[in-house]
C-alpha cells in the first residue's frame, strides 16, 4: 500500500511550509513585541487586530467578539468584574458533517509593568520573548498549518472552527462558556499550548481549581480593648494551616496551594478581615469532589468559631482532563504524522491545565500541546525552539489531512 503522506494532497501542504520559516518569525516577532497581560485590554486588542489582519480570506466566517468580564474577589474579600479584550472566531466549511476546533490563547502573564517586554535571539536557533512558546508561538503554528490545509484538495472535505481567547491565563473566566458552546458542534479539538520541555506532549492534565477564602473577626484596639477583638488574621491563619496539612495525605495525588494572603493594617489594632487564596489540584472527579468536601468541612470548622465568619469562595474552573478511548484515538493520528515526518514523540501527564481541560468536560476529544517546544514559559527566561514552528506546523497539517481524508469513527 503506498504512504498517503507520499502522495500528492499531503506533500503540496508539506512541501510549501518548508518554505514559510521567515515569516512564521517575522509574524511571531510582531506578535510577541506587543505587550497582551490578560488585564491589558488595549494590547490583547492588538494582538487581536494582528491575527484579524493574518486570518482575512482563509475562512467562511471571521468575526471578533466582546469577552464577558472576569469576575474576581478582590483583598477587600468583594467581587470585583474585570474587563476583558475581544475574542477572535473563524470558522469554515461548518456544512460538512465532520469539524475540527482549534484554539489559543491571545493573552500572556506578563503585564505592563513587567520589564519583559521584547524578543531577543539567543542563537540562530534560539528566540527569547514574552509569549514566544505561551501562546504566541502557538497562535503562528495554528495560523500556518490551516494555510496549508487549505492548499490541499483534501480540505473540503472537513470544516473547522478557530476560537482565540484573551484569558486563558486566568482561567478563561470570561470566554470559558463561549469555549464551551463553540467546540460543541465539532468531533474533535486541537489546542496549540507548548510542548513539554523534554519534547513530550501531554496527556491527560490534573483538574484545576481557585479558591478564596475570606475571613472576618472583628477589630478593637490593640492596648485598650484587645480581649474584645477577634484577629482574622490570626483565625485564617490557623485555618489554612489545616488545609495544608491535607498535602501528603491524599492517595490520588491531590495538591493544596495557599499562594497568598492578605490581612490587617496598623498593628496597634486587631485586623478584622483576612482573604487566602489557594488552588486544589486533582487527578479526577472523584478526587475533585472529595478534595473540595474536605476544604469546606475544614472551612465550616472555623465558621463556627463565636464572632468569626469564615467563607469558602470558587470553583473548579478546569475539570480534570482524563484520556479516554477517543482521546487515544487523535493521539494515534499524531502519532502516525509525527512518524511521517521523523519527528520524535512521547506522551506524558502533568498537573498543568489548560483549556483542553474544559474542552474534556464537555465531552470533546482533544490534544492541547500542539505548539511549538522552547521551556522556561511564565519567567523572563522563555524561549522557543525556531525549528519547532515548522516541525508543529507540520504536524498539525498532516493531523488536519489524515482527519479529512479518513475520519475517525467516534463511536
Amino acid at each position: 500500500m503506498t504512504d498517503p503522506f507520499e502522495s500528492d494532497p499531503y506533500t503540496l501542504s508539506l512541501r510549501w511550509l518548508d518554505s514559510q520559516q521567515d515569516a512564521m518569525v517575522e509574524l511571531l516577532l510582531e506578535l510577541c513585541d506587543q505587550n497582551s497581560g490578560t488585564f491589558n485590554v488595549d494590547g490583547v486588542t492588538k494582538v487581536v487586530d494582528i491575527l484579524q489582519r493574518e486570518y482575512q480570506g482563509l475562512g467562511d466566517e471571521l468575526h471578533r467578539h466582546d469577552t464577558p468580564p472576569a469576575r474576581l474577589m478582590n483583598d477587600a474579600g468583594e467581587h470585583e468584574t474585570f474587563p476583558l479584550g475581544p475574542n477572535l472566531q473563524v470558522a469554515c466549511r461548518l456544512e460538512q458533517a465532520s469539524r475540527a476546533f482549534l484554539c489559543i490563547h491571545t493573552d500572556t502573564v506578563y503585564d505592563t509593568n513587567s520589564p519583559f517586554q521584547k524578543c531577543q535571539y539567543l542563537d540562530d536557533q534560539t528566540l527569547n520573548g514574552p509569549g514566544v512558546i505561551d501562546a504566541k508561538g502557538g497562535q503562528v503554528v495554528m495560523l500556518f498549518a490551516l494555510r496549508a490545509f487549505e492548499r490541499s484538495p483534501l480540505a473540503k472535505k472537513m470544516g473547522w472552527r478557530v476560537l482565540m481567547n484573551p484569558d486563558e491565563e486566568i482561567g478563561s473566566l470570561g470566554s470559558g462558556q463561549i469555549l464551551k458552546e463553540l467546540a460543541a458542534d465539532c468531533q474533535f479539538g486541537l489546542l496549540f499550548e507548548p510542548v513539554l520541555p523534554d519534547g513530550s506532549m501531554v496527556a491527560a492534565r490534573k483538574g484545576s481549581g481557585n479558591f478564596s477564602i475570606v475571613c472576618r473577626g472583628r477589630s478593637a484596639h490593640s492596648g485598650r480593648d484587645f480581649e474584645n477583638g477577634r484577629n482574622a488574621v490570626v483565625h485564617l491563619a490557623r485555618c489554612i494551616d489545616q488545609i495544608d496539612r491535607l498535602n501528603g495525605t491524599q492517595s490520588d495525588g491531590s495538591t493544596y496551594n495557599l499562594g497568598r494572603i492578605q490581612g490587617g493594617g496598623p498593628v496597634n489594632m486587631v485586623p478584622d478581615l483576612a482573604v487566602a487564596r489557594l488552588n486544589i489540584r486533582v487527578v479526577d472527579p472523584t478526587a475533585q469532589v472529595q478534595a473540595l468536601r474536605q476544604v469546606q468541612s475544614i472551612v465550616d470548622q472555623f465558621d463556627q468559631a463565636a464572632d468569626y465568619q469564615v467563607e469558602l469562595e470558587g470553583i473548579f474552573s478546569s475539570p480534570p482532563k482524563v484520556v479516554d478511548s477517543n482521546t487515544k484515538k487523535i493521539q494515534q493520528r499524531i502519532q502516525l504524522a509525527a512518524q511521517s515526518i521523523g519527528l520524535p514523540l512521547s506522551w506524558r501527564d502533568t498537573g498543568g491545565a489548560s483549556d483542553g481541560n474544559k474542552l474534556s468536560g464537555i465531552g470533546l476529544p482533544n490534544v492541547d500541546t500542539l505548539g511549538p517546544a522552547g521551556n522556561h514559559l511564565h519567567s523572563p527566561k522563555e524561549f522557543l525552539v525556531v525549528k519547532s514552528l515548522i516541525e508543529r506546523a507540520k504536524l498539525t497539517t498532516l493531523v488536519l489531512l489524515q482527519m479529512a481524508d479518513q475520519p475517525i469513527d467516534w463511536s
